[in-house]
């Protein structure tokens, strides 16, 4: 084998084993929160909040989008806007952009979570109140607040930044509005 060929081969099993090593963290992490939440399903005594469950519904599209980034490498992160060099570090087996898409994946799988504790599928989660308020502002202030951002990730596009912030924006607003309907609710 070629030397050449034999450092790809390695590229691709690290690159490998890191996505094996992801998926089981996130598999794990995601069963064990899912077996917590369903105990003692939903609040009997609460309507189902259809826009939480809406935003919800987009937080966890978006973290199955962002693992896709992992499994399926540079062609993802470039098609997501990620960026060349995050892509580029991708396809050349380095673990820092699964490490980043996955700290991103938690997070995203977590707002997911309190979108369906405060819509009344799941169970109440601790700081529910604060938690959605702040998975609204976040959201929102990403949508808004775009422009100085740019300058930090010159490789993407305009159209990546307002297709991604007006994502942001809508996910923003249902987790706000969302959260104001149910805010008698979820004291």
């Amino acid at each position: 084998m070629e030397e050449g060929g034999a450092v790809n081969l390695m590229k691709y099993a690290a690159v490998s084993i890191s996505c094996a090593v992801v998926y089981s963290l996130v598999n794990k992490v995601c069963k064990n929160l899912l077996r917590i939440c369903l105990i003692k399903n939903a609040r009997s005594n609460m309507q189902k909040n259809s826009l939480l469950i809406l935003a919800s519904i987009c937080s966890g599209f978006a973290a199955l989008l962002h693992l896709g980034c992992i499994v399926f490498g540079g062609d993802w992160y470039r098609a997501f806007g990620a960026g060349e060099q995050m892509a580029l570090m991708a396809e050349a087996g380095y673990v820092y952009p699964t490490i980043v898409t996955s700290i991103i994946v938690a997070i995203l799988t977590v707002w997911t979570l309190y979108g369906l504790s405060g819509a009344g599928v799941i169970r109440k989660l601790p700081l529910l109140r604060t938690a959605l308020c702040l998975i609204a502002v976040i959201y929102l202030l990403r949508g808004v607040a775009f422009i100085p951002l740019m300058p930090m990730f010159p490789e993407n596009s305009l159209t990546f930044w307002l297709v991604s912030s007006g994502v942001c924006l809508t996910f923003g607003l249902l987790y706000a509005i969302g959260t104001k309907q149910v805010w008698g609710y979820l004291s």
